[in-house]
C-alpha cells in the first residue's frame, strides 16, 4: 500500500486536528497526539473517529 504524498501531507487526524504518518505495515495512519490508528481498507484511509483503531 502506497498513500501519495502529497496526500499524507494534507490529511490530519480528525480528533485534534494534528499530524499523522504512516505506520510500518502500511496498514493505518497514526496520530501520536490521540494515540490512533486510522485503518487504510481497500487502499483508502477511512478518517473516520467512531472507526479508530486505539493504539
Amino acid at each position: 500500500m502506497s498513500i501519495d504524498k502529497e496526500l499524507l501531507e494534507i490529511l490530519a487526524c480528525p480528533k485534534c486536528k494534528g499530524n499523522i504518518y504512516l505506520n510500518e505495515k502500511g496498514d493505518g495512519l497514526i496520530c501520536d497526539a490521540c494515540r490512533l490508528m486510522y485503518p487504510i481498507k481497500d487502499d483508502i484511509p477511512v478518517m473516520l473517529i467512531d472507526e479508530a483503531i486505539r493504539i
